[in-house]
């Protein structure tokens, strides 16, 4: 069966890994066109626009997106990120973000980690509802602001739940740990102060977990799961969380394993899945070829899975176990060698 993949570099450091990882895309000689687009900081500075309209049609017309690193610019104004972007538009509500070890892996924490984090991604404090300043017809109904209303002095930012983005998120992952045969589910919110918002996930996270008997339980402050991921980490399965706190616990989780280099995220919707390495683009990094192509090349992996190409997926991982397997095979800086992007790739594509 063929495959249309639209295919976007990103910024910078991101077309880097992408090169590198289509020599490992193409050695599996899957039947894919790729659709070539661009996104993120280049496409502000041509055009004003993040995803410019070229890039949605792109979007719309493939099967899956292959996406790279992209360029943040904070305090630019009328900036919109690429990747958040189109996270909201195609309606790509699950971050799934998996985290095995390595063997072998220099960063390693432990060989014995493998979890997986299910980031809700298009609500919470990435739901853009912002104001600067403070719009008039707030004062009054949050406490002691009333001495700012004329001044440029409270920003707002709004935490934007709704009950069906938190029960999608929720099931996403009691459905994925049911049907992997997994064990265990860990709910992460900070409902004991965030009432409203994390009350809601936490009590849907409760009725969830009812029609799933099968499946162990676990709830936690997102602080404690940030102190339990150091000193216990083997402890996980599956975890459930919010937009922003998954997005700070994946990044941990992908530390434990070896660093960013290692990680790779999908971005899920109903009819179509974006997937990515987490590490960002990595500007002063350009064109030199530095970083380690691996997340991006799981990526490819994690896209290939929920395509059901299941057999190709599998050659990615264990050719990338055997490359980390061998003291002898091209490593990156981050593994203590001194091979750039390509040359890894090209081990790896060995190796298949």
């Amino acid at each position: 069966m063929g495959y249309k993949i639209c295919r976007i570099p990103g910024d910078d450091a991101g077309h880097d890994v992408m090169k590198a990882a289509m020599i490992v895309m193409d050695a599996l000689n899957l039947d894919i066109e790729w659709i070539d687009a661009d996104a993120g900081w280049c496409m502000w500075e041509a055009k004003g626009n993040t995803v410019p309209p070229e890039t949605w049609k792109a979007l719309e017309s493939t099967d899956a997106c292959f996406f790279g690193a992209i360029t943040s610019k904070p305090g630019v104004k009328g900036f919109k990120s690429a990747i958040l972007q189109i996270r909201q538009r195609l309606d790509l509500y699950a971050n799934m973000r998996p985290s095995k070890s390595i063997p072998s892996v220099p960063m390693n924490y432990r060989d014995d980690l493998d979890m997986v984090v299910f980031r809700e991604n298009t609500e919470g404090l990435y739901s853009a509802v912002e104001a600067r300043p403070m719009p008039k017809e707030l004062i009054g109904i949050l406490p002691n602001l009333e001495r700012f209303a004329d001044e440029d002095d409270v920003a707002i930012s709004c935490r934007v739940f709704s009950r069906k983005g938190c029960e999608r998120i929720i099931r996403s992952a009691f459905e994925f740990t049911d049907r992997e045969g997994r064990k265990k589910i860990t709910g992460v919110h900070k409902a004991n102060v965030i009432r409203q918002t994390d009350g809601m996930f936490l009590e849907i996270f409760r009725k969830v977990a009812k029609e799933y008997p099968n499946i162990e339980t676990n709830e936690e402050n997102v602080d404690a799961t940030a102190m339990w991921l150091i000193k216990n980490p083997q402890s996980y399965d599956v975890l459930v969380t919010t937009n922003m706190f998954g997005d700070i616990i994946s990044d941990e989780a992908s530390q434990l394993v070896g660093g960013l280099g290692f990680g790779a995220s999908a971005n899920l919707g109903k009819n179509y899945g974006v997937f990515e390495p987490n590490h960002g683009s990595a500007p002063k990094y350009a064109g030199m070829f530095k970083l380690n192509p691996t997340a991006q090349i799981l990526a490819g992996r994690l896209m290939l899975q929920w395509l059901g190409e299941n057999e190709a997926a599998d050659k990615i991982w264990n050719a990338v176990e055997k490359l980390y397997a061998d003291p002898k095979t091209p490593k990156t800086y981050d593994c203590k060698g001194t091979a750039n992007s390509m040359e890894v790739a090209e081990a790896i594509a060995k190796l298949l």
